[in-house]
Parts: structure tokens; sequence; C-alpha cells
């Protein structure tokens, strides 16, 4: 496991070295999803497809990245989830509901705003989600992404898997900077999941077969991870023998 941790280190080490050296992002962006240049042509790009379009309920990562693609959602009156920062509420999901906001849908599109204003919510309370919009560091042609490394895009993943709040029928897309998508392939283990689409400023690339998000490997969590995570700690049955 600490081979193929090293491997998707080195991978991301290379793609956030690429973005910085060819000024495709602002600078600092090393331990982070990419703030890259074009994120506003993407979420346009990304709204042209069908699969946006018949979305009505959409589930967008906080990262500033995503914010053109949040703020998109709410001004066409979709439903959009966020998940809370680091997953750090009981109640790990934010709803922002276009039809109640009381401030512009680009102000509420700010994760601040949204963090301060979006109705926290249990995975229990949500609707299905028909398409995902995740953040990535670097991605390859079959859809296999690298997060930052912090694992809570995965364990999001994993509660709705387990909510029954999504399957094969949602779409799960990645926004990203055409620097950070890559030819060779990517580490991966079985709690991580692939995209259906990558979508860039200038292009939209459909992923063979990706891996679909499984429910939550409990053996596979630290127990400060758990600890850390209320949804975690109160889901967590540890077994007694």
């Amino acid at each position: 496991m600490a081979d193929v941790d090293q491997a998707k280190q080195t991978a991301r080490e290379r793609v956030w070295a690429l973005l910085e050296h060819e000024q495709a992002v602002p600078p600092g962006v090393h331990g982070r999803i990419p703030s890259f240049f074009g994120a506003e042509e993407t979420a346009d790009r990304l709204a042209g497809l069908p699969e946006w379009q018949k979305a009505q309920v959409v589930k967008v990562v906080p990262d500033t990245a995503q914010q053109p693609v949040r703020a998109r959602a709410l001004r066409e009156g979709k439903t959009v989830y966020m998940a809370v920062p680091k997953l750090a509420h009981e109640q790990p999901f934010l709803l922002l509901d276009p039809a109640k906001l009381d401030v512009s849908p680009d102000e509420a599109a700010d994760r601040h705003t949204a963090t301060r204003i979006g109705k926290p919510t249990d995975v229990d309370a949500m609707q299905a989600v028909d398409l995902i919009v995740c953040g990535s560091v670097a991605v390859n042609r079959h859809g296999v992404r690298l997060g930052k490394g912090a694992g809570y895009s995965d364990i999001e993943m994993a509660l709705l898997q387990e909510a029954g709040l999504i399957g094969p029928q949602t779409t799960i897309v990645t926004t990203v900077h055409s620097l950070q998508v890559v030819d060779d392939g990517l580490p991966e283990t079985r709690h991580d999941f692939s995209v259906d689409l990558i979508v860039t400023p200038e292009a939209v690339i459909r992923c063979p077969e990706p891996q679909r998000p499984q429910g939550l490997h409990w053996e596979d969590l630290p127990p400060e991870k758990i600890a850390a995570i209320p949804a975690l700690t109160a889901r967590h049955r540890p077994v007694h023998g």
C-alpha cells in the first residue's frame, strides 16, 4: 500500500510542477486541487452535454476550480449538494436549493458563502444524485483519477453509494485543465472510483468502463480518519472479538 501511495504522490507532484511551470494555475498549487485558468470555459463546455442538461440534482465538490460549475447549476435551477469541507460536520453535505437562495447563484456558489447559507443535510435526507462533478489533480483517459490525497471524495462517494443515492445511471465527471490529463497509467486501489467524463476547456473525453464507486471499506480506514469524520463515526460499528 505504501508503494501505491508513493506512486500516487509522485504523479501528483509531476502534474503540480507542470501546471506551475506552464503558468496554467496561480502560484501555490502544490497540495491542492488545482484552481486552473479556464475553469469558466470548462463549466460552459460541461453545460453543453446531454448528461448535464438531463440532470436535476448535482453534487459538486467545494473546490475553487469547480465554483463555476456550482454557479452554472444554480443559475439553471438545478439542486446542488456540496460536501462540507473535510466532511467535518455530522451532516456532511450542504443543500443549495436554487428556489430558496437569498443571494445570487454566483455568490451562493462561493464555497464560503455556500458553507454559510447551505442547509446542512445528512445522507439519509438527500435526493438521488443524477450527476457528480469532482476535482482531480491528475486523470487519465481511462477515467482513473487522483485527488489531492486526503481521501474525502472517495468517502463521499462511498456514503452516497451505501445510501443508494448513486448507481450505474449516475454520471461522474471531472473538470480539469488539459495538462492534468495524462496518457500513462495511474495507480488505483479498491476504494478509488474513476470517472465517466473528463471535461477540459478544449475537449470532452469519454472514458471506457470506469470503475464505479463501492461502499465503505472500513478495514482500509485508519481509526484517526474515522474519528475525524462524524458521519463515519456515527456509522462505524467496531467488531468485538
